[in-house]
């Protein structure tokens, strides 16, 4: 039985910088041009070229803080394994096809954080409420409130993203065509 999904992390923050892409700052290019998508494969690459090691660090409900433009080109690769890690994302902005990618991976993200870089260090403890908005830096003692998940995606992300909404909807199918 897997756990039950959390809005609420609190793990350690790895505080990134503005303008990071996909290709070469969340994972190498080279994952993206060979269609790595399976997370035990592009897991060991996560944030290679901006934080070597990171993976091997990094706890389940850790937290990514970015500032404006990250994740810049609509790829997924890095998405899939930072979902697949347990943490979530809090950023000042972000592309809309990259939050697109974030979200259909099933990531945890907030976008629209302004001056959240200000507000914490790599290594800082932080609490994050994906679904209502709230960002704790516990070492720090600093609260604010963010814009939340959107309610229309609170969904979509409890399952894992897109698959995970496919997987439920086909069986739902299933169960109606059964039934009828």
């Amino acid at each position: 039985m897997t756990d039950p999904f959390q809005w609420k992390l609190a793990g350690r923050c790895y505080k990134l910088g503005h303008d990071v892409p996909h290709p070469g700052g969340v994972v190498p290019a080279r994952i993206i041009v060979g269609r790595h998508f399976d997370a035990k494969d592009i897991v060991p690459h996560l944030f290679e070229e901006t934080d070597p090691g990171f993976h091997e660090r990094c706890r389940p409900g850790d937290i990514i803080v970015a500032g404006r433009n990250f994740g810049m080109g609509p790829k997924m690769n890095g998405y899939i394994a930072m979902q697949a890690l347990g943490l979530g994302l809090v950023c000042e902005s972000m592309p809309f096809l990259a939050y697109r990618a974030a979200v259909g991976c099933g990531l945890r993200v907030m976008s629209d954080c302004v001056n959240v870089l200000e507000m914490c260090e790599t290594g800082d403890e932080l609490e994050v409420d994906f679904r209502d908005g709230f960002f704790v830096n516990r070492t720090r003692n600093i609260q604010r409130e963010y814009p939340p998940v959107p309610d229309n995606l609170l969904e979509l992300i409890e399952l894992g993203g897109n698959t995970g909404w496919l997987k439920q909807w086909w069986a739902a199918q299933q169960g109606d065509a059964a039934r009828a």
